[in-house]
């Protein structure tokens, strides 16, 4: 076997072909199972859009171009609407995809494709990962990365030290095993416990484990504000010294103060691209990010666990040290408090779900002043914690990131329970936004290179073989919209709203999303890799 991987694709569980209006036929033998016709397809290669017939049989394109209608079983007249490739999420946290596995906020903004495992945390067993998701298919095809927080918690706990020669060699092994069972690459979150007490020898000594394997390396940086180009820096100096693709996670200056930053950053990315460096980049289409509240305070005083979370919180002394380190973290941000936190969900009390901190504090508190935020922030974390929405990027950045070519789109989002706390609106909306907002709208892309970066720039990046290109012989993984219509209707206000002007998505050849609903269809395939023996 050669020492490159090869992408092995793992197709299961077919539904039946459901397609619009069917057509009669009168030949007696069907070249094709599915004919889409009068469509201007957008291949994504970049290519401006053309009028052309797509054919398919036995879940692939068989054929673009004019095609006699009468030699398909059944036939969608797509007259007046775009057709592209399905689109690829390579940042999402759709990690328990079987216990949803309609996966609907994902399919019905056009992602047929999704990468899980992301920001270093990931299934702790790969196997048994596919092995739940061959027997609960989805909808969508399914791949993941192996998080570095999930083997060094395995090995390590939350210690905030060094690992031992014999840690980092287990370490080492368990990041060889999710590879060999079919993970993509490595992932770093490096503003989360464990992750954050790293340091770059030991990333580097597991990024090039994966990187033998096939694999690439996707990091959350350590910072994305005040030390954003040092942070690229490293992940561009792992990725060197592990002989990895570099997958930087949703690109971003989330520091008012540094605002205008982007453009250092991908003047490092462009420096390493001539060095003849593979990486990349994604985004999401909004000017606020959602992480944990806990990722507001000093990673010293998470370490341990919500005992020793806890035993530092209820200490005086401790909280007050804990609450001076936060006012200085945001001060040097450019932030004056913690109003531009929006709680998405608190398990403790939903009854703050969707209030800012600022609210918050007013109604458990009795004020609003910074102080009585941290107070609130810190009873919060007592009670557990909360996933949280911060409002803190420009539009500036988002365009200038935007308009990088290689730099593609990724929700950053887990499959999402219709009701369910507040949760920010790029998980229903995100490509639909960028096709609608940044392309129809503000015109920052054009839409060839918008389907592009969702399509044949991650797939090349992430190695899916035949995916992402409207092209003979590749999977039928295709989405029909349209150009003049389709919008992200979720808000931050009301983030439940699925993505409209997206009347079909096809995974596998098989009809997902139809006149805009899902068809209950679970098509989707395992997308992994296989070590070298």
């Amino acid at each position: 076997m050669k020492s490159r991987n090869k992408l092995i694709v793992a197709s299961f569980a077919f539904g039946a072909i459901v397609a619009a209006a069917p057509v009669p036929v009168t030949t007696q033998s069907p070249q094709y199972d599915l004919l889409i016709t009068g469509a201007t397809v957008v291949d994504g290669t970049g290519s401006p859009g053309r009028r052309a017939d797509v054919a398919i049989r036995g879940g692939r394109i068989l054929s673009v171009g004019k095609i006699d209608r009468t030699a398909a079983k059944e036939v969608i007249d797509a007259s007046g609407l775009t057709l592209a490739p399905g689109f690829i999420d390579v940042h999402t946290h759709a990690d328990d995809i079987w216990e949803r596995p309609k996966a609907e906020n994902f399919v019905r903004m056009g992602v047929t494709s999704i990468v899980a495992g992301n920001c270093g945390s990931s299934a702790s067993d790969i196997a048994a990962a596919f092995d739940r998701a061959a027997q609960t298919p989805a909808s969508v095809n399914f791949a993941t990365l192996i998080g570095h927080n999930t083997v060094r918690r395995a090995v390590m706990g939350t210690a905030d030290r060094a690992p031992s020669a014999g840690e980092l060699q287990k370490m080492k092994a368990l990041v060889w095993k999710g590879m060999a069972d079919g993970a993509v690459g490595l992932s770093t979150g490096l503003q989360y416990v464990p992750g954050t007490y790293s340091k770059t020898p030991e990333i580097i000594d597991l990024a090039r484990v994966a990187a033998n394997a096939g694999g690439l390396y996707a990091s959350h940086m350590r910072n994305e504000g005040t030390a954003l180009e040092a942070s690229v820096e490293e992940a561009l100096r792992i990725g060197e010294a592990a002989g990895a693709r570099v997958q930087i996670s949703h690109l971003k200056v989330d520091s008012p103060r540094r605002w205008g930053a982007s453009g250092k950053a991908l003047a490092l990315i462009d420096a390493a691209r001539k060095r003849r460096q593979e990486v990349e980049a994604d985004q999401y289409a909004y000017t606020a990010a959602s992480s944990s509240l806990g990722i507001r305070f000093p990673s010293w005083a998470l370490e341990g666990g919500q005992t020793k979370i806890s035993e530092r919180l209820n200490d005086a002394a401790t909280w007050g040290r804990i609450k001076g380190e936060i006012k200085e973290l945001l001060a040097e941000r450019g932030l004056q408090d913690l109003s531009f936190a929006k709680i998405a969900s608190y398990r403790a009390d939903p009854s703050l779900n969707g209030l800012s901190m600022a609210d918050a504090a007013g109604k458990l508190k009795g004020s609003t002043t910074a102080d009585a935020q941290l107070e609130t922030a810190r009873d919060m974390m007592l009670a557990g914690g909360a996933s949280m929405v911060y409002h803190f990027m420009s539009d500036e950045d988002v365009h200038r990131i935007m308009k990088h070519p290689f730099v593609g789109f990724a929700s950053d989002s887990g499959v999402l329970v219709p009701g369910a706390g507040v949760p920010h609106p790029r998980g229903y909306g995100n490509n639909a936004r960028v096709l609608g907002e940044y392309v129809r709208v503000r015109k920052v892309i054009t839409l060839p290179e918008a389907i592009r970066k969702m399509t044949s720039l991650p797939a090349n990046h992430f190695r899916f073989k035949d995916r992402g290109v409207i092209k003979e012989g590749y999977a039928a993984d295709i989405v029909l919209f349209d150009a003049n219509t389709v919008t992200d209707a979720a808000t931050f206000e009301q983030p439940h709203a699925y993505a409209t002007g997206i009347p079909y998505v096809l995974v596998n050849g098989v009809v997902v999303v139809k006149n805009g609903a899902h068809t209950g269809a679970t098509p989707g395939a395992l997308l992994r890799s296989v070590a070298p023996r």
